[in-house]
Parts: structure tokens; C-alpha cells; sequence
């Protein structure tokens, strides 16, 4: 019985420590719902940024938010690699942002240059023009907010 105890808890401390080492980026690529997104992020170059140090706070758009763009656009997004690295950057903070440090802040300042603003409905946090659906998904070098649509710069 002590074996399985010891075993136990030594599974509860290696987990935590593995988990940090996953990267916004390896949360990206390891989630089934950030197909497009991580297609996007490889095609505009960005896989680099978002393996960095950071800390970043990442709002990502899952499959279904790019599903709601049109088949066309997205075609014209996803070639052109400049427009695509802009609102990919629209969509990434500097700084570890959690839901309830969202709750604080009036705007936050875009690796894109831009101010989004960020806005609170009840207990929705709205981001731009996107509704944060699944908040707070640690990564070692940030955190990243699953939103249900994509932003685009003006």
C-alpha cells in the first residue's frame, strides 16, 4: 500500500513540473480545436514568438471562429503572410493576463501595435469583439484565452 502512495505522490509532482515546460505554442499544436490556428501561426512565422520567453497572454481563436469567416478571405488571409503575422500579433498581449486580471484592464496593448479593448458582460469577458469561451489555460510561458471569433485590426 506505502508503494502505491509513494507512487501516487510522485506522479502529482512530476505532472506540474511537465506541464510547465509546454509552451503556448505546444498547447496550440496539442489541442484539436487550434487546427487552423496553428496552420495560421506556421504560415506566418510566428511558431518562434510564441515558443519564446515570454510571458505572453494569447487570445486564440478556435476552428469554429475561423469557420465563420468566409472560405475565400480566410484562402486571401492565410497567403498573405504579412496581413496574417498582423492579426495573429492582434490577437497576443505582453504579460500573463488571467480572466480575472482581464476583469481590471480597460485595453491592453497588442504585439500588432493596436489597443484592444477589453470589456466585462456579467461574467463574460469580451476581448475586441470576441467572447472569451474557455479562459485561463496555463502554459509556461503564458496563458491563452480560447475566443469565439477572430479579431481583425482596423
Amino acid at each position: 500500500m506505502s508503494n502505491i502512495i509513494k507512487a501516487l505522490l510522485e506522479l502529482q509532482v512530476a505532472v506540474p513540473s511537465e506541464m510547465m515546460q509546454t509552451t503556448v505554442i505546444d498547447v496550440v499544436k496539442q489541442s484539436e480545436n487550434f487546427k487552423t490556428l496553428e496552420k495560421a501561426i506556421r504560415e506566418a512565422g510566428l511558431a518562434d514568438v510564441l515558443t519564446g520567453r515570454g510571458p505572453f497572454t494569447v487570445f486564440a481563436p478556435n476552428d469554429d471562429a475561423f469557420k465563420r469567416i468566409p472560405q475565400d478571405t480566410l484562402n486571401s488571409i492565410l497567403k498573405d503572410k504579412s496581413r496574417l503575422a498582423r492579426i495573429l500579433k492582434y490577437h497576443v498581449v505582453r504579460g500573463r493576463y488571467t480572466s480575472n486580471d482581464l476583469s481590471a484592464e480597460e485595453s491592453l496593448k497588442t504585439l500588432e501595435g493596436s489597443v484592444i479593448p477589453i470589456n466585462m458582460t456579467g461574467y463574460n469577458r469580451i476581448i475586441g469583439s470576441a467572447k472569451a469561451i474557455q479562459p485561463d489555460i496555463k502554459a509556461s510561458n503564458g496563458i491563452i484565452h480560447v475566443i469565439d471569433s477572430v479579431l481583425l485590426p482596423e
